[in-house]
Order: C-alpha cells, then sequence, then structure tokens
C-alpha cells in the first residue's frame, strides 16, 4: 500500500514538473519579487527586495522600477544682496517618485536609444516637462536640477544595479527602496533583450504603504490638514519653549 502511495506520489510531481517545463518553453520570460508588499512603520530605514526569474539561454535581462507619479517642485538659487534666495522656479507633472534601472550589462550596449526611449528606460528618456512653457535650455536646466535632488535623497539610482545569472537562464537583482520612499503602487517591468531588441517583457506590481502610527498621523494630516498644521506649529513652539528652558536652567 505505501509503495502504491509513493509511487503515485512520484507521478504526480512529474507531471507538475513536466507541466512547469511547458510553461517555461512557451513563456520565454518568467519573473517574480520576494514579496508584493512593503509596510512603513515609524522605525523604517529602508529595506531591499530580490527580483527573480529565468529566460532562455543567451537573452540578456533589463528592468526598470517605477514609483507612483507626483508633482515636483524645482527651485534655482541666486544671490541677492548678499544672500541665497529662491528666485526661480519650474513645477513638473507626473514625475516618478521612483526610478531605478537594473541590467546584465550596461543597457547602451543592449539596446539602441530609440527602443530605450520607446520604453522609456533611462532617466534620460522620462518625459519630464515643465507645466508652464519654458525655452528649451531652461527646461534643460531644471530637468537636470531635478534629477539631481532626487539621485541626491537616493530616489533615482545614479548607477543600474547588477542582475546576475545564478545558473542557466536563472538571473538575480536587488532592488534598494531608501527610508524616505513614498507610499503607493510601484511598477516593476523586465524586458528580455536579444540581439538589440525586446523580445518580450513582463510587468508586476509593488505596494509601499505605512502601517501603525505612520498610517495614522498620515491619515489625520491628510484628512484634517488645518489641525494637523495648527497643532505641528504648536508642537514646534513647545520643543522650543522646552529646549529654551532647559539652556537657562544650565
Amino acid at each position: 500500500m505505501k509503495g502504491g502511495a509513493r509511487a503515485a506520489g512520484l507521478a504526480l510531481i512529474a507531471v507538475v514538473l513536466a507541466g512547469a517545463a511547458v510553461a517555461a518553453r512557451a513563456q520565454p520570460l518568467v519573473a517574480d519579487l520576494s514579496r508584493h508588499l512593503i509596510a512603513i512603520t515609524a522605525n523604517f530605514d529602508g529595506t531591499e527586495v530580490l527580483l527573480f526569474g529565468t529566460v532562455e539561454r543567451g537573452a540578456d535581462v533589463v528592468i526598470v522600477v517605477r514609483g507612483p507619479p507626483e508633482t515636483a517642485v524645482v527651485r534655482r538659487k541666486a544671490r541677492t544682496l548678499g544672500v541665497w534666495l529662491n528666485t526661480e522656479s519650474a513645477r513638473f507633472a507626473d514625475v516618478p517618485s521612483f526610478y531605478a534601472v537594473a541590467a546584465t550589462a550596461p543597457v547602451e550596449d543592449l539596446l539602441p536609444p530609440a527602443v530605450r526611449a520607446r520604453h522609456r528606460i533611462g532617466v534620460e528618456h522620462l518625459e519630464l516637462v515643465p507645466t508652464e512653457p519654458l525655452a528649451e535650455v531652461e527646461a534643460a536646466a531644471f530637468r537636470d536640477g531635478l534629477v539631481r535632488n532626487k539621485r541626491r535623497t537616493g530616489l533615482y539610482p545614479a548607477v543600474p544595479a547588477p542582475v546576475r545569472f545564478v545558473g542557466g537562464g536563472l538571473f538575480r537583482t536587488t532592488v534598494a527602496f531608501p527610508a524616505n520612499v513614498r507610499p503607493g503602487r510601484y511598477a516593476v517591468e523586465v524586458f528580455d533583450v536579444r540581439d538589440g531588441a525586446i523580445a518580450a517583457a513582463q510587468q508586476s506590481a509593488l505596494i509601499i504603504t505605512k502601517v501603525g502610527v505612520e498610517a495614522r498621523l498620515s491619515e489625520f494630516a491628510r484628512s484634517e490638514a488645518p489641525l494637523y498644521g495648527l497643532g505641528a506649529i504648536v508642537f514646534a513652539v513647545a520643543a522650543g519653549w522646552a529646549a529654551a528652558t532647559a539652556l537657562r536652567r544650565t
């Protein structure tokens, strides 16, 4: 009886493996994330997510991670009467709040500029357009400032992360998210690249959300903005008064 059950179990495993092999042949690119939800708590200081998958031998892999869109304002400072002041600004809409690339080789060696532009691979191919008309020279300067600001805060990594093959067509990489990452829905795109073209693509979703005290404070700030602002002012004044009192006593 035991021998029959064992044989039936082995047969079932063989059927499952055969089905997986057929699916892999029918689908040249298969990728997934180690988790699809990141919880931001009070002590959140950044995290990493593993991305892994398989492609056919000889293919390369390019991965793009985009954060939820936001409106960004870039300000230019100028020295006025010996003081640095914000004198000009430009507003950008639908800016990816986070943008990272990973690849098995330098992206410019894998794909021509036209293909990279079509799929918005690389910050130079993002559609960062000021909401108000500007001369191209001015718009380009503000775009550069926007990218610099994002890179300074770790939200637009300047160097693509490496994607490594771990045997056959199996690949893996890690996507690092800094502590100041914005909550929302993130799009993770994986491209199967062959001979300078994209042979297949797959998109997955990653959700980043606040939980616990952080979530409650965020919801309160959103639903009761005037009261939240008043509370922040009162807290700042109280903290300053407490600090001044402590200094006088010492």
